[in-house]
């Protein structure tokens, strides 16, 4: 037998762990799939002909072919070198090219004059912004269902988190009361359009209630911007409280039909964000091209209205669809959720419309509460309002 110090022992220890570690994982693996929750990369390219209702394109921007005729048709010679396909740097070194600096203009005229700062994506920024700001001696209150990347982000803060029930304000007052007094920084975040249930949150409420208990208030607009508000900017210009939140994290890569995402807060928050943010801080920049399309098509959602409005009446129709049939469902915007409870029976709903020409997903947990795994549709403002009478039907 090898000594337990010789290479042959060594060797044959770790080969050893490696085999229990692959039993393991394969087994977590088959589990999962008995359990109808193994997750897998499917291959869409025999789907051109379904009905798309797992997309986050919300305003069917993808569809429209001649907004990049019309990007590219735009892109003059001479300025060429600044839509280059990467930046090949971080912002902080090398790849804080032009289009970042025309991008955050626009988002500053958009929302009111106030600071803008571009990241990679809605994730990175979730990730990066409260373990930032929040540190030892802060408390983060959290909505029990934001997003994973939200959840991520208080992991990795320094600062004690709880969550509060899901819309419960009045619940998330007596957090404030009891604890305002023992933090030195509150911080109250939620999502505004949640993106499971479809739900609104109350932003006016939020505003009121840190403002009592002197929090900072941290809104993610991810499911928002571009669908909500006359301009666009989200929740936070419908319930007009734009200028009264602190934080406003919006992204790119749903209704706006690009990738990153952004926050808006103040010049200081900005600065020390640039200081602090690690997801900023070590991650190579947006490619120019990236950029300079994002603001492009911010330039032209602006005027969005109709599709916004349309994109309401059909959730409308197909929630109030859902309801005549006595199918349960919640939310009061473009994501509709069909809340089935059973993993395999979610799994077989989505099978059978994928059938019927019905692009839709199954969402299990962990993603969504134990016993309401659910057909989410994410509707876009391509849609008609033939389309969703076929939906309903095939439902």
């Amino acid at each position: 037998r090898p000594h337990p110090k010789s290479e042959a022992f060594q060797k044959r220890f770790f080969r050893d762990m490696n085999i229990d570690f692959y039993n393991r994982i394969s087994q977590e693996l088959e589990q999962l799939e008995q359990n109808d929750r193994l997750r897998v990369l499917r291959d869409l390219t025999n789907t051109p002909d379904m009905l798309n209702l797992s997309s986050n394109d919300y305003l069917g921007l993808a569809e429209r072919l001649n907004l990049q005729e019309e990007f590219f048709a735009g892109l003059q010679p001479e300025k060429l070198s600044e839509c280059i396909m990467s930046a090949s740097s971080s912002r902080l070194l090398t790849g804080n090219h032009p289009g970042y600096q025309r991008l955050e203009q626009l988002l500053s005229k958009c929302y009111g004059g106030r600071s803008a700062l571009v990241f990679n994506s809605g994730y990175h920024a979730n990730i990066g912004i409260l373990p930032a700001l929040a540190g030892r001696g802060d408390l983060i209150l959290s909505d029990k269902l934001n997003h994973a990347s939200i959840i991520d982000g208080m992991q990795l803060a320094t600062a004690e988190f709880k969550r509060y029930p899901h819309l419960d304000y009045d619940f998330l007052e007596n957090l404030l009361k009891t604890h305002s007094k023992n933090y030195r920084t509150i911080f109250i975040v939620t999502e505004s359009v949640f993106s499971m249930d479809g739900d609104i949150a109350d932003l006016k409420r939020l505003v009121e209630l840190k403002k009592r208990y002197n929090a900072l208030l941290v809104v993610d607009e991810a499911h928002a911007v571009g669908v909500f508000g006359a301009k666009g900017c989200g929740i936070c210009e419908e319930q007009e409280v734009m200028d009264e939140i602190d934080i406003i994290i919006g992204t790119f890569g749903k209704a706006l039909c690009s990738c990153g995402a952004y926050a808006v807060a103040s010049e200081t928050v900005r600065n020390y964000l640039i200081n602090h943010m690690r997801s900023l801080i070590f991650t190579t920049a947006l490619p120019p091209i990236m950029t300079a399309w994002t603001a492009f098509i911010i330039e032209k959602t602006d005027g969005m209205n109709t599709a916004r409005t349309r994109l309401k009446k059909l959730a409308e129709k197909f929630r109030c669809g859902l309801k005549e049939k006595n199918l349960p469902t919640c939310g009061s915007s473009q994501i509709v959720p069909l809340i089935l409870g059973d993993d395999t029976v979610a799994v077989a709903a989505a099978e059978r419309l994928r059938e019927a020409g019905i692009l839709v997903f199954p969402i299990r947990p962990p993603t969504v509460p134990q016993g309401t795994a659910r057909l989410r549709f994410s509707l876009h403002a391509s849609l008609t309002e033939t389309d969703i009478d076929r939906i309903l039907q095939a439902i």
